[in-house]
């Protein structure tokens, strides 16, 4: 006769089977999800393209080195220094412009303006009355000779003066001639007199300057040429 386990028995060894499978699962599953059983990651998730160089994008966390920013253009460079010299390794202006000198380093005149040619009587006229006589008399052509005096002579003439006023009215036009400029400046002139009495003067100078070739600096210069002075009767 075949003996058979109590029912109790087989109910057990069915229910330990069972929860052996269950448990089995439920390690597997959880190895699956990295998870320790108390909510923990034991394996990061794969990190995206650029993780470990500064962030996803892959751009460096704070900028290392050297520029920042894009690259500066060559052509908008700086290109002169705060005195506004050119900087090494820079092209300089072409010969002539902005103020450089010419190719054969020669300085750029200017002209004589009509503005320049009132400036030399208004200096004639200071000079006389400083008692320079010697400067006044060289601001006539040819060296004061165009005064048709000596200095000797020219001082002499204002001996008897003590002081001289100048009103310098408006230029004329300047007019050419052969190899030269000539312009004309009105005045109006009180001249004081030792004794304490004023003569009056109305009149012009007309002044020439040079502009042949060769010709010096000082040729080139306004120069008195000749006066045409009346004096004004009370």
């Amino acid at each position: 006769m075949r003996s058979h386990p109590p029912r109790f028995s087989v109910f057990v060894l069915a229910l330990a089977l069972t929860g052996a499978i269950l448990s089995g699962a439920c390690g597997d599953k959880t190895a699956a999800n990295g998870s320790d059983g108390e909510g923990d990651s034991a394996e990061a998730l794969p990190a995206p393209e650029g993780a470990g160089r500064g962030g996803v994008t892959g751009m460096p966390a704070t900028p290392g080195p050297g520029q920042i920013g894009p690259p500066a253009d060559a052509a908008t460079a700086p290109q002169f220094d705060e005195d506004g010299n050119p900087l090494p390794g820079t092209a300089t202006p072409a010969d002539g412009v902005d103020g450089t000198l010419p190719a054969d380093g020669g300085a750029v005149a200017a002209e004589p303006t009509p503005d320049d040619a009132v400036a030399v009587v208004r200096d004639y006229y200071a000079a006389i009355n400083h008692g320079q006589f010697d400067q006044a008399y060289a601001l006539w052509s040819d060296g004061g000779r165009a005064s048709g005096q000596s200095a000797q002579q020219f001082a002499a003439g204002f001996a008897d003066t003590t002081g001289v006023s100048v009103e310098l009215l408006p230029p004329g036009p300047v007019d050419a001639g052969a190899g030269q400029r000539h312009i004309e400046v009105p005045v109006a002139i009180t001249a004081t007199q030792r004794d304490g009495s004023q003569r009056k003067y109305v009149g012009a100078y007309v002044l020439r300057r040079s502009v042949v070739d060769g010709a010096s600096d000082e040729q080139r210069a306004w120069r008195i040429g000749s006066a045409d002075i009346r004096e004004v009767r009370p």
